[in-house]
């Protein structure tokens, strides 16, 4: 079953143009060029919708899975450090790609942010300079169900100890947002 959502997420990752942000086995994230589904309202000015973006996606295969007791200092230091050191690499190749110039924003969607309270979840992404606002899928929540049971799978299949404690209905997506021109002065150097 493991072997077929790999399969089946490589094939999702060729058809929505998503593509690797760097050969490094340390790098943890993926990019892809698209447009912005809606008007968003961040710090800098809005994006309007349709704008170019630059969307980041895990490499789930390079994350450190987490422990089977759980996430610990050690592998969240670590993690911690090869998400930074991949955002850097994002900058870099929004600096140097003439591909990229269009781009306006950085975004993403997650659900692997999670707490109790909704507040500490976006302090997190926060402190590194994204603006978070709840997701909102065009269908609803028939279409969040299918996200996050599609997220839960590649969970299970690539770091199963990471879906202790957590349950699907429970998953909540959030949208995290970053002007490209305050991105680049924030991971840029």
């Amino acid at each position: 079953m493991r072997r077929l959502i790999r399969s089946f997420d490589a094939f999702l990752r060729r058809r929505l143009g998503i593509v690797d942000l760097s050969s490094d086995p340390a790098c943890i994230l993926r990019i892809r060029v698209t447009r912005a589904a809606h008007t968003v309202s961040l710090p800098d000015g809005p994006i309007p919708s349709g704008a170019p973006v630059l969307e980041i996606h895990l490499r789930n295969e390079s994350v450190p899975p987490v422990p089977p007791a759980g996430p610990d200092l050690a592998w969240a230091g670590r993690t911690q450090r090869m998400f930074l050191a991949s955002l850097r690499e994002v900058a870099r190749r929004l600096r140097e790609d003439p591909g990229l110039a269009a781009v306006q924003a950085v975004s993403g969607a997650t659900v692997l942010i999670q707490s109790t309270d909704g507040l500490e979840r976006n302090r997190l992404m926060q402190r590194l300079g994204f603006t978070v606002f709840p997701a909102c899928n065009p269908l609803g929540r028939f279409g969040c169900f299918w996200e996050n049971a599609y997220t839960w799978a590649v969970m299970w299949t690539f770091s199963p100890a990471s879906l202790r404690d957590r349950r699907l209905r429970d998953m909540r997506r959030d949208e995290f947002w970053m002007t490209r021109s305050r991105f680049l002065e924030r991971f840029g150097r």
